[in-house]
């Protein structure tokens, strides 16, 4: 897929759509029934409501075969049992560290207020349950019944406990496992095929936003965007740059000069995994980890490590509920950071796939899925930044696992620098 040309197309869809959507708004174009109700309130609604759809159908295969793949590459080798705890510890730390971050400062900011969307509507969200019950919840009792349902918490859990087994089960073991990797290869294609058709999805909600809310919603939406990037920024100038200087004991500005090459080709291609041979590379050759811990850790991170699209889940999150005008609470919020930072882990390294992984965050506490149209718009702006905060926390955690385990050249991480 030409990503490029991808995100122009779907930076045309959002401009255009919102706008032929916002001339219908500030027209009162919505009371004729050609235009109207035939053509944005039928034909475009429905093309949003299907992408929507495809968006929740994406979710339980995508999480539940992406996370056995990437649960069950965490055998092999002498000490890997120690390296591999390590390493998905730290990975899970920063993307809760970042959700966290994220809920703090969007909480502060308040990116949502003042939109309203629940005019008119009579959503509300579910009450709470206790939080005993929450974590009681997670384990599941049928892993049937939890994907047939959406509980993506009991399906991460099945898939962490599956993935697991497939280390242990010998020949058995291995042959599941190649055939989950073909799982995980169709469902690769699906995304691919989803991301596709993005643009039209887009220019369907885009028309239907614009005819609801009015070029006002443009304010309301540059809200948002500066919200995020500026946790992206946060994340990306303190929460490393401490790890790189406290654990790693070497210098983050040299380092994030190292990086330079594969944060350009990140945010290029909006793909953790598109930039996974250069992010190895440059942590090998340039950063000094040795071959046998980056080899390891680094691609586990382009499976498991999406800070970048916890920080959006967050600050979407708050977005959509203060546009609903709903209060999700601190429990909710709890919520909220334990499933986008257990939801990362599933995450695959693909353009857009972030979008997939927040209708379960938004399901998990009650907000309706239908709040993604409000911020998809801007949201492929969003993942070119996004992604470069993933590619670098995947190589300060590659270095903090081979500082502990005495495997960083810290004479090649000096002496890159002048090559």
């Amino acid at each position: 897929m030409d990503r490029s040309k991808l995100t122009k197309q779907i930076l045309i869809a959002m401009v255009v759509g919102f706008s032929i959507g916002a001339l219908v708004h500030g027209l009162n174009l919505g009371t004729n029934a050609l235009i109207g109700e035939f053509l944005v309130d039928g034909l475009f609604s429905l093309g949003g409501q299907i992408f929507i759809k495809t968006l929740k159908l994406l979710v339980v295969p995508l999480v539940f075969v992406s996370l056995v793949c990437g649960a069950s590459s965490l055998a092999g080798g002498q000490n890997m049992g120690r390296i591999g705890l390590k390493t998905v510890a730290l990975y899970l730390a920063t993307t809760a560290i970042a959700i966290t971050l994220a809920l703090t400062v969007a909480n502060v900011v308040n990116p949502g207020v003042g939109i309203n969307m629940a005019e008119g509507m009579t959503f509300a969200a579910k009450e709470a349950p206790p939080l005993a019950q929450v974590l009681l919840d997670i384990f599941p009792s049928n892993p049937i019944a939890a994907m047939a349902e959406g509980n993506m918490l009991q399906v991460i859990v099945f898939a962490l406990l599956l993935g697991t087994a497939l280390t242990r089960a010998g020949d058995a073991g291995s042959a599941l496992k190649a055939s989950f990797d073909r799982w995980n290869e169709v469902v690769m294609t699906l995304v691919m095929m989803l991301m596709r058709a993005a643009p039209a999805g887009v220019f369907c909600l885009m028309i239907t936003l614009g005819a609801q809310l009015g070029f006002s919603a443009i304010v309301d939406l540059l809200a948002y965007f500066l919200c995020v990037l500026l946790v992206l920024g946060l994340h990306f100038l303190i929460t490393y740059p401490l790890l790189i200087k406290g654990l790693v004991k070497v210098s983050p500005v040299l380092f994030y000069q190292h990086m330079t090459p594969v944060m350009a080709f990140a945010f290029s291609t909006s793909s953790s995994g598109a930039t996974l041979p250069v992010t190895l590379e440059t942590v090998v050759k340039r950063i000094g980890v040795r071959n046998e811990i980056a080899s390891f850790v680094v691609p586990v991170g382009a499976t498991i490590n999406m800070d970048g699209t916890a920080i959006m889940q967050g600050v979407a999150t708050v977005f959509i509920a203060q546009a609903f005008n709903v209060d999700i609470g601190l429990t909710g919020y709890l919520m909220v950071i334990l499933t986008a930072t257990m939801a990362s882990v599933g995450t695959a390294a693909v353009p857009g796939v972030g979008l997939i992984t927040l209708a379960l965050v938004l399901t998990q506490v009650g907000l309706p899925v239908e709040g993604i149209a409000l911020i998809i718009g801007v949201d492929r702006l969003l993942d070119m930044t996004r992604t470069v905060v993933n590619v670098v926390g995947d190589a300060t955690v590659a270095s903090v696992v081979a500082r502990s385990e005495g495997q960083f050249d810290d004479q090649r991480f000096e002496t890159s620098a002048k090559a």
